[in-house]
C-alpha cells in the first residue's frame, strides 16, 4: 500500500480527487478517533468509498492518558468488526462491580453470575483502543485517511455534499453522499450545521488520575457516590487504577492544587483502605461535567455521532460507549440502504439513525443525571429512598439485574454487527 505525502501519520490509498458518478467518495468522515475510526471500519465490506479527515496528529486524550470503561455491547461490536482480538490483550477485565452510597454499609455487589458471562465489562485506556482502530482502519481497501486536514467549509445541496478541506497550504474540494460529524462536543461541522443542543454544565468537576495500589485491584470496579459526587476506580493492566473522582469546582481545583502527599492522603478517604497504601502515578487532570443533547441528530446529507451529538455525566462511564454505539447503527443502516441501491445521505434513511439512537441515548443521559443529582446530596427524604433503592437492589434479582445490565449496555436495540 503508498504512502501519500499529505498523510505523514496514516495511510492514504486513494488521491482525495479521484472520481466517480460525480462523486469522490460515498461517505467522509470527519475526526478520526475512536468513534470516527469505528465507523470506518464497521464499513469495511460495505463497498462504500470513505474518507476520514483527522486535524490531530495526537490527541489531547493520549497525552492525559485518558482511559475508559468499555461495556460488553461495546466489546460485541468490535467483536464483529474483527478488531477484539487486537483489543483484549492491552486492556484490564473486570468481574466485579461494588456499588455503594458515602459510608453507608450495604453495598450493591454485581458479579458475574447475575449475568452469567465470564466478566461483566473493561477498562481500556485510549491508545490500547486507538491504535488497533487506526492499524484496522488503515487496511481498508476502501478507505482514504487524511491527517492532518482541516475542513475549512461544507455546503450541502439536493444531491451532493461539498467539503472544502486544507491540506497544509493547499485547499481540496471533496464531493460526497454524506459527510458524518464524529468532531466531538464542540463539533465545528454541527455549528456550522446550523443544530442547537439542549444541556447544562454540571456544578461538578471531574479529577482523573492513575494510581498503583498496594494489593491487587482483583478485578474489581468501584462506584462510590459521595454527597459531593460520584468517585469511580476502575482496574488496569499492571495492577494500576484509574480514579475518576467529582466534586464541586471549587473543592476539585483546590484538591488538584495540594501536593502529592495530601492530594493522596484525601484521595485515600474516598478510595478506602481495601487495596493498602496508594501510589500516584503521573499528572492529576480535571474537566468540567456537562450535559449535552443535539436537538437533531441528522440534516439531509450530514450525520452526528459520539460526543457531536450528546455529551452525559462520567458515571457509569457511558459516555464513549454511546458513541460506539451511534457508529455500529450508522453502519448498519447506510450499509443495508446501499445494498438496496438507496441514497445514504437521503434524510429518509438518516431519519432511521435519529429514530434508533437519539432516544436510547437520551434515556441514559437521563439515567446519569438522575443518578448524580440523586446521590450527591445530604436531603434526608432522598438518602433514605436512595438507600431503600439499593438494599432492593441487592436483594430482588430482578431489579439488580435489570439495572446492571442497563448500566452495561444490555438494555435497548442491539447492532447487527453485536450478533456475528
Amino acid at each position: 500500500m503508498s504512502i501519500s505525502p499529505l498523510t505523514p501519520t496514516l495511510s492514504c490509498p486513494h488521491a482525495p480527487t479521484e472520481t466517480y458518478w460525480g462523486y469522490d467518495y460515498d461517505l467522509v468522515i470527519v475526526g478520526g478517533g475512536i468513534v470516527g475510526l469505528t465507523l470506518a471500519a464497521a464499513l469495511k465490506d460495505s463497498g462504500l468509498k470513505i474518507l476520514l479527515i483527522e486535524a490531530r496528529v495526537a490527541s489531547a486524550a493520549v497525552a492525559k492518558g485518558q482511559a475508559y470503561a468499555v461495556h460488553l455491547l461495546s466489546a460485541q461490536i468490535f467483536q464483529g468488526i474483527g478488531l477484539w482480538d487486537k483489543i483484549l490483550p492491552n486492556i484490564a477485565k473486570y468481574n466485579q462491580v461494588r456499588l455503594s452510597d458515602a459510608d453507608y454499609p450495604d453495598v450493591v455487589n454485581f458479579q458475574t453470575d447475575d449475568l452469567g458471562t465470564p466478566e461483566l465489562g473493561y477498562v481500556a485506556e485510549h491508545y490500547a483502543l486507538l491504535a488497533p482502530l487506526q492499524e484496522f482502519v488503515q487496511s481498508c481497501a476502501n478507505v482514504t485517511i487524511l491527517c492532518p486536514a482541516e475542513v475549512v467549509s461544507t455546503q450541502n445541496e439536493r444531491d451532493i455534499v461539498t467539503i472544502n478541506i486544507k491540506i497544509g497550504d493547499e485547499n481540496q474540494i471533496i464531493r460526497s453522499k454524506l459527510l458524518v460529524a464524529a468532531d466531538g462536543s464542540k463539533s465545528p461541522i454541527r455549528q456550522a450545521a446550523g443544530i442547537k443542543t439542549k444541556g447544562w454544565k454540571y456544578w461538578q468537576s471531574c479529577i482523573v488520575a492513575f494510581v498503583k495500589p498496594e494489593k491487587s485491584h482483583n478485578n474489581t470496579a468501584y462506584e462510590k457516590f459521595w454527597s459531593s459526587g460520584p468517585f469511580a476506580i476502575l482496574p488496569l493492566p499492571g495492577n494500576r487504577c484509574r480514579i475518576v473522582w467529582t466534586a464541586p469546582h471549587e473543592e476539585a481545583k483546590a484538591l488538584c492544587a495540594l501536593n502529592d502527599e495530601e492530594f493522596l492522603a484525601e484521595l485515600t478517604k474516598r478510595y478506602g483502605q481495601q487495596m493498602g497504601k496508594l501510589e500516584l502515578l503521573g499528572d492529576r487532570f480535571i474537566f468540567q461535567v456537562q450535559l449535552m443533547q443535539s436537538d437533531r441528530y441528522v440534516l439531509p446529507r450530514l450525520a452526528l455521532i459520539g460526543d457531536a451529538a450528546h455529551n452525559c455525566h462520567p458515571v457509569g462511564g457511558q459516555g464513549l460507549n454511546l458513541g460506539i454505539r451511534d457508529a455500529a447503527a450508522l453502519a448498519e443502516i447506510i450499509q443495508t440502504a446501499h445494498q438496496n441501491r438507496q441514497d445514504i445521505g437521503n434524510i429518509s434513511i438518516l431519519k432511521q439513525y435519529e429514530s434508533w439512537r437519539k432516544k436510547e441515548n437520551l434515556a441514559i443521559l437521563g439515567f446519569t443525571d438522575l443518578l448524580d443529582r440523586v446521590f450527591s446530596n445530604n436531603f434526608l427524604p432522598i438518602v433514605i429512598i436512595r438507600r431503600l433503592g439499593l438494599w432492593i437492589m441487592q436483594r430482588v434479582p430482578i431489579v439488580k439485574i435489570f439495572a446492571l445490565k442497563l448500566m452495561i449496555g444490555l438494555k435497548g436495540k442491539t447492532p447487527e454487527l453485536a450478533k456475528r
